[in-house]
């Protein structure tokens, strides 16, 4: 069974980044895929702010990282860059953890002005630790992620169609990585 991990970096909760994840679980878990969501800020923050490499705290995280065969990873973007509570946790992380991982970045901004913030920011560090392929991201901006009632996220339809393609290429991806 194809397992993939969703990492959402937004210190906030609720926060649009993991409405995403939490909408894209809902569309893979219809495909049949595994899914796991890890939002950064459950970590303990002083593992993080302190870089405790071998804290057992990150043991559980590490464990569902290594046994994904695909990761998305879903953050804000502030002052033209990804938060630095997914920095510090991906600091923590092994040198070359997203080795033979796909690796779907998903990012929400103010403005269309961000856009390029994920490609000259986090695509470098994801790179860094071993990631190959990275899928072109879906960023979206706030204005196009609502709630509803029900808290639960409504996207704007040409985000909506973007994510479900974006997804689905991810599958696609994961089939014709060298871990499958």
């Amino acid at each position: 069974m194809t397992n993939i991990l969703l990492i959402n970096g937004s210190p906030s909760a609720p926060s649009r980044s993991q409405g995403i994840l939490e909408y894209a679980i809902a569309l893979l878990q219809d495909k049949g895929v595994n899914t796991d969501l890890l939002s950064v800020r459950d970590l303990p923050a002083e593992d993080l702010v302190f870089g405790k490499y071998n804290s057992p705290n990150l043991e559980q995280p590490k464990s569902l990282l290594a046994k994904a065969d695909a990761v998305i990873i879903s953050t804000p973007i502030y002052k033209a860059s990804y938060t630095g509570l997914l920095k510090t946790f991906l600091d923590l992380l092994p040198q070359k953890a997203l080795t033979d991982k796909v690796v779907l970045p998903v990012a929400t901004g103010g403005s269309i002005a961000h856009l390029l913030a994920i490609d000259f920011t986090l695509k470098p560090v994801l790179s860094e630790l071993g990631a190959r392929h990275i899928l072109g991201v879906v960023y979206t901006v706030d204005k196009q992620v609502t709630w509803s009632d029900s808290q639960t996220v409504i996207l704007e339809e040409e985000i909506d169609q973007r994510l479900k393609e974006s997804l689905e290429e991810l599958l696609k991806a994961i089939k014709h990585s060298p871990q499958a």
